[in-house]
C-alpha cells in the first residue's frame, strides 16, 4: 500500500526510509506474551515519539542518529491489537491485527528451509492450511560483512493460508501446528535459514573469537568491510600459501602459474556434458572434492586492452579463479560466475585461466551453456572460452581455507545479514536444524554449537530455550563399523542438548532417507520438536525424545547400558534384539558389532573379544545407520558414544 502523503501517514508496508517502525513490526505480527517487548524504529534526530498500544500510551525520543526504542507492556496471549506510532511533526504509522503469543526463531540450513510443498502429502497439507493463529515471517537470504539493523522491506508477516504456506519452512510450520494441539496460544514463526550454510556464518564475530582459532580470518573480514580489493589480495596470498604447503607443490608447478603450463596430469574436460559426475568417467561418478580447470585464451593487443569481465557459467560449489596468476574472485553455490578483470591482468597472446572448484554435494564443477563461458569486451563483443582441461586434486590434500566474507561458508556473514536485523525481538525459543555442511570437519562442532547457543542467548535472553533437530540419516547403510562425520555431529548435538536444562534434542536419525539429504517426513520431525518443547519450555512431565543412555558398565565379558527417559518399555523393531551396537577400543579402527539383549531398562552387550580391551560403546554410529531400539511411545534411542566404567567381575 502506498503512503498517503497528504496525511503524512505510512502503512506497515511503507518504504523503509520513511516508516517510523522497524520492518519487523507490521500488520499480522505476533509479539511475545508475558514479557516486556522491545520495539524500535527511526525518525528525525531529537524527535519525540509517541506509541499507543493496548490502551497504554508510551513516549520516547530519538537519539542523534534518529533511532528510537521503547518497551511495550507485558500482556497475556490474545489480540488482535492495533499499534500506532506518531511523531511531533504529525507523521503517523499504524499497524493492525497484532496477536500476542509465543514467538519462535527457526534457523539452520536447507532442511530447516525445506518448504511445505516438498513434504509428504503436501497437496492435502496445503489445502488444509488455514490457521489465523499461526503467523509466518521468512527472512530473505542476506549476507553481510557487517551487522545490519533491518530485514528487507519485502519480508512480511503472513497468516497461515493455502496460498501462503507452500513456500514456508515445513519443520517450523509442523512444529507450531503440533504444539497448538496442547496449547491454544498464537504462534509466531520467524524463519532465518539458508541452504548449504555452515554453522560459523550464523555466529557473531564476538562468539567466534570466544571459540578461538578465527581471529586471523575475522581480521581479514574487517579489512574486506572497508577495502575489498586489499582483502582480496590478502586472501590470494593465503589461499596460495595453503596450496603450496601441500605435498610436492611449488610456485613453479602451481596450476595458476602462466609460465609453467605443462601437460603432465591434465586431461581434456568435457564440460559440455555438465557436472563432472556426468562425464561418464567411473572415478568421477561419485566424486566430491576439488578439481582444477584451466584453459588458454589467445587475445590480440586490442582485445586484451578491452577485456572487462570473465564469465564462467555455473561453477558449483566454491571456486577460486585466476587469470595469468592474478586472483580475480570467488563465489559460492550453483550460480553463474562473472568476475571483473582488473586492468593490466590480460595481455596480447596466450592468457591462462585457472579455476579451482570445491564440491561437497553432487553436481560439481563448471557447466552450463558454452556461450556463458567467455571474456566480455568493452565494445560488447566476447571471446568464447574453449578446450578446457582438468586435474583431480588428491583427497589427502584436505579442505582448503574458506574466504571469510562468503555467504554460507564464511564467518558471521549470515548472523550479520539475517540474525542481527532481528534486534532483541521477543522470543519464546529457538529451533536449530543444521550440521550437514559441517560433517566434513566435525571435530569442532560441539564448541561451535555451544557458542551459537550462547550467542543467541546474549541477543534474545539469557535462558532462551534452544531446541536442536538432530541430523537425519543420509547415504549408504554401513556393512561394518567405521568413522562418520555425520555421527560426530549427532554426538555433538546430543551432548550440547544434555548439558543444559533449557535445551533439548529431537532425535530424527530414523526418519531420514538414504538417497535424499532432504527427507520429506517433516511432519514427524515437527511432532518430535513439539514434544521436546513441551518438556523443556512448557514443563510437561513427558520424556522429551526417547530413551537416553546414562551409564555404560563393563563386568566380565559383558557391557551393560542403562537408559532413562523411557516411556513404558524398551523394545526392538523387527527382531527380538536391537542391532547397531558397537564395542570399541581406544583406536578409531577397533570397533566391532556386538550382540545386544534387552533386560528391563538396560541393554546387555556381549563382546566378541576380551572385554578388558573395550573402552567405549557406540550405537547407530554411521552416516545412515539402521536403528531399531525404541520405547512404547514409538520414540527411538538416538546415536551415542559412551566411555565405559568397570564393575567388580563376578567370574
Amino acid at each position: 500500500m502506498m503512503a498517503l502523503l497528504c496525511l503524512s501517514t505510512f502503512s506497515a508496508q511503507a518504504n523503509d526510509d520513511d516508516a517510523l517502525l522497524n520492518p519487523l513490526f507490521q500488520d499480522h505480527a505476533i509479539l511475545q506474551r508475558d514479557r516486556i517487548d522491545p520495539i524500535w524504529g527511526d525518525a528525525k534526530p531529537g524527535e519525540t515519539v509517541k506509541i499507543a498500544f493496548a490502551g497504554k500510551d508510551i513516549q520516547t525520543r530519538t537519539d542523534a542518529k534518529g533511532h528510537w526504542e521503547a518497551s511495550l507492556p507485558a500482556l497475556p496471549a490474545g489480540g488482535p491489537y492495533t499499534l500506532t506510532v506518531n511523531t511531533g511533526d504529525g507523521t503517523t504509522q499504524t499497524i493492525q491485527d497484532i496477536l500476542i503469543g509465543d514467538v519462535w526463531l527457526c534457523s539452520g540450513q536447507s532442511n530447516m528451509e525445506l518448504q511445505v510443498e516438498r513434504t509428504l502429502d503436501s497437496s492435502s497439507e496445503i489445502q488444509n492450511a488455514s490457521n489465523d493463529r499461526i503467523r509466518m515471517l521468512t527472512v530473505n537470504d542476506v549476507s553481510s560483512a557487517t551487522p545490519l539493523d533491518r530485514i528487507p522491506s519485502s519480508d512480511h508477516w503472513l497468516k497461515t493460508t493455502p496460498a501462503n504456506v507452500p513456500k514456508f519452512s515445513a519443520t517450523c510450520y509442523y512444529f507450531a501446528r503440533e504444539l497448538q494441539k496442547t496449547t491454544s496460544l498464537p504462534m509466531g514463526l520467524i524463519v532465518s535459514a539458508w541452504g548449504g550454510s555452515r554453522i560459523e556464518p550464523w555466529m557473531s564475530a564476538q562468539a567466534l573469537r570466544k571459540v578461538g582459532g578465527y581471529d586471523d580470518a575475522l581480521n581479514l573480514l574487517d579489512v574486506y568491510a572497508k577495502d575489498p580489493a586489499r582483502a582480496g589480495k590478502a586472501w590470494d596470498r593465503q589461499w596460495k600459501a595453503w596450496w603450496l604447503s601441500r605435498p610436492n607443490q611449488t610456485k613453479g608447478n602451481a596450476p595458476w602459474n602462466p609460465s609453467h603450463v605443462g601437460e603432465q596430469g591434465w586431461l581434456p574436460a568435457p564440460i559440455d556434458r555438465g557436472p563432472w559426475q556426468h562425464w561418464g568417467m567411473p572415478e568421477l561418478a561419485h566424486f566430491t572434492g576439488m578439481l582444477w580447470y584451466r584453459t588458454t585464451l589467445k587475445l590480440s593487443k586490442q582485445q586484451a586492452a578491452q577485456g572487462v569481465a570473465l564469465s564462467l557459467g555455473i561453477a558449483n560449489e566454491i571456486d577460486q579463479t585466476w587469470i595469468n596468476g592474478h586472483w580475480i574472485g570467488t563465489a559460492y553455490g550453483g550460480v553463474a560466475r562473472t568476475y571483473a578483470v582488473p586492468p593490466g591482468v590480460l595481455h596480447e597472446g596466450d592468457n591462462l585461466i585457472a579455476v579451482n572448484v570445491l564440491n561437497t554435494y553432487r553436481d560439481g564443477g563448471i557447466y552450463g551453456p558454452a556461450d556463458q563461458r567467455a571474456l566480455r569486451l568493452r565494445d560488447g563483443s566476447s571471446v568464447v572460452l574453449g578446450d578446457w582441461q582438468y586435474q583431480v586434486v588428491p583427497s589427502s590434500f584436505g579442505a582448503p581455507p574458506r574466504v571469510p566474507w562468503q555467504s554460507t561458508s564464511g564467518l558471521t556473514t549470515l548472523y550479520n545479514g539475517m540474525i542481527a536485523p532481528l534486534g532483541h525481538y521477543g522470543l519464546r525459543g529457538a529451533l536449530w536444524y543444521q550440521g550437514e555442511s559441517n560433517t566434513g570437519d566435525s571435530g569442532n562442532y560441539r564448541v561451535l554449537l555451544e557458542g551459537l547457543r550462547d550467542d543467541l542467548r546474549t541477543r534474545f535472553g539469557a535462558n532462551l530455550p534452544f531446541l536442536i533437530a538432530q541430523l537425519s540419516s543420509y547415504g549408504p547403510s554401513p556393512t561394518h563399523p567405521d568413522e562418520s562425520g555425520w555421527a560426530d555431529v549427532r554426538e555433538a548435538q546430543r551432548l550440547v542438548a544434555a548439558e543444559d536444562t533449557h535445551s533439548g534434542l529431537a532425535v530424527s536419525v530414523d526418519i531420514g532417507e538414504r538417497y535424499d539429504i532432504h527427507p520429506a517426513n517433516k511432519q514427524e520431525l515437527g511432532r518430535r520438536l513439539a514434544r521436546v518443547a513441551r518438556h523443556v519450555v512448557y514443563g510437561d512431565s513427558l520424556s522429551p525424545s526417547g530413551p537416553v543412555p546414562t551409564t555404560a558398565q563393563r563386568s566380565g565379558d559383558t557391557v551393560t547400558l542403562t537408559f532413562a527417559d523411557i516411556t513404558g518399555h524398551l523394545i526392538a523393531y523387527s527382531s527380538d534384539t536391537p542391532i547397531g551396537f558397537e564395542l570399541c577400543g581406544t583406536q578409531p579402527d577397533s570397533c566391532h558389532y556386538a550382540q545386544a539383549d534387552i533386560q528391563g531398562d538396560q541393554i546387555v552387550l556381549h563382546a566378541r573379544q576380551p572385554a578388558s580391551s573395550v573402552d567405549r560403546v557406540r550405537y547407530c554410529w554411521a552416516n545412515s545407520p539402521t536403528c531399531t531400539l525404541y520405547d512404547d511411545a514409538g520414540l527411538p534411542a538416538g546415536p551415542f558414544e559412551l566411555s565405559l566404567t568397570s564393575t567388580h567381575s563376578t567370574r
